[in-house]
């Protein structure tokens, strides 16, 4: 099975990545992120296309994917989702003019499938994109395009990956419909100790000697206050009332129970976003040390491996920059995952037409006799 990929909202490639360990030859990434470009062509090996996507042309991302060395076609991409998650829909008047640029962005993508002439596309996103009605146009357009179209929730840790993220997988295929492989983990989750419990002790705001992105995010003293009064697996309703933030004791303030929290060693970590290394941001707080997780432990959570390069050798690691990158990559084990779908499908339409090659070749010696 060869098979040629273009990634579009690459980002820094844990979607690509994951193709590219599973067989599969990533033609290209397509982000309008510059600072994306190092971590995807060092670890990819492939052109980075910084474009943004309203600029890019159903050609262009045919001629991406035209190579004579390639039997199939496969277009991927994750379209921003804040647009459609839950925090964003708490939030949705303040944030109206940006979410409805976003939305555009799956249009884009729908726009360039045509002419893209791909044999399987798959888009991941967040499972509440299900109900809005650009998903609904999204997937009429795949079907008035000749495409067989199944998508599924997925839960990220069923499949190894040490987080409670559910995702929306979707696959649309030439060939008929693409099955989801069947569940690796989901009697045996990966846990927060197996993923990050063997990485070397340090405190908030100061670099592990042997590994530079093992640092995490510095503390006020009341914040280091505050996280020592926080059990594993607690969070601010732990605190004595002096410590306690005003939001907090407001009606609404008590739905926020993951705030300041900590993670559990024995149990799979949250959803690693773009704020992942602040403790005010959501359950980001290490399971036993008194600080934040650091970028090394995200990148880990996120299922990147340690040989992943995410920074030049002699640029200096600019913790904002390298989480908002990492939280907006697909979890490279669930992006394995992902390919090895439609690795078996494409396995499956390969053997079946070789099949009615052979019937057909078996049919005409039969009239020659």
């Amino acid at each position: 099975m060869r098979a040629a990929v273009v990634d579009l909202f690459c980002g820094i490639g844990g979607l690509s990545y994951g193709f590219k360990r599973e067989g599969f030859q990533v033609k290209a990434g397509v982000d309008s992120d510059p600072t994306c470009r190092f971590a995807f062509e060092t670890n990819v090996g492939a052109p980075f296309l910084a474009q943004d996507i309203r600029k890019l042309s159903g050609l262009q991302v045919s001629r991406l994917l035209d190579t004579a060395k390639c039997d199939y076609r496969v277009l991927i991409g994750c379209a921003p989702c804040a647009p459609f998650s839950l925090y964003t829909s708490r939030y949705r008047k303040a944030k109206q003019r940006d979410t409805k640029k976003k939305w555009q962005l799956l249009k884009e993508f729908s726009r360039l499938i045509p002419a893209a002439k791909a044999d399987v596309i798959s888009m991941e996103n967040v499972p509440r994109l299900r109900h809005h009605p650009i998903f609904r146009q999204f997937v009429a357009g795949l079907q008035r395009a000749g495409y067989t179209v199944s998508h599924y929730h997925v839960r990220a840790d069923h499949y190894g990956v040490p987080q409670r993220r559910s995702r929306l997988v979707l696959f649309a295929s030439k060939f008929g419909k693409v099955e989801m492989v069947a569940e690796t983990h989901r009697d045996s989750p990966v846990t927060v100790r197996a993923t990050i419990g063997k990485l070397p002790k340090i405190k908030a705001g100061f670099p592990c000697r042997s590994d530079r992105l093992h640092v995490s995010r510095g503390l006020t003293q009341k914040n280091l206050f505050r996280l020592m009064s926080t059990r594993e697996g607690g969070s601010w309703r732990d605190w004595p009332e002096s410590l306690r933030l005003n939001c907090h004791k407001r009606h609404k303030g008590r739905s926020f129970r993951s705030v300041y929290g900590r993670m559990r060693w024995n149990a799979v970590g949250p959803v690693i976003t773009t704020e992942c290394l602040g403790i005010g941001n959501g359950r980001f707080g290490h399971p036993k040390q008194h600080r934040a997780i650091s970028i090394r432990e995200a990148a880990l959570l996120q299922t990147f491996p340690k040989k992943f390069k995410f920074v030049p050798p002699r640029e200096p690691v600019i913790g904002l920059h390298l989480a908002r990158q990492i939280g907006n990559a697909v979890p490279v084990r669930l992006a394995q995952i992902i390919a090895r779908s439609i690795k078996n499908h494409l396995n499956a339409a390969a053997a079946a037409a070789s099949q009615q090659r052979a019937s057909r070749r078996s049919k005409r010696r039969r009239r020659d006799l």
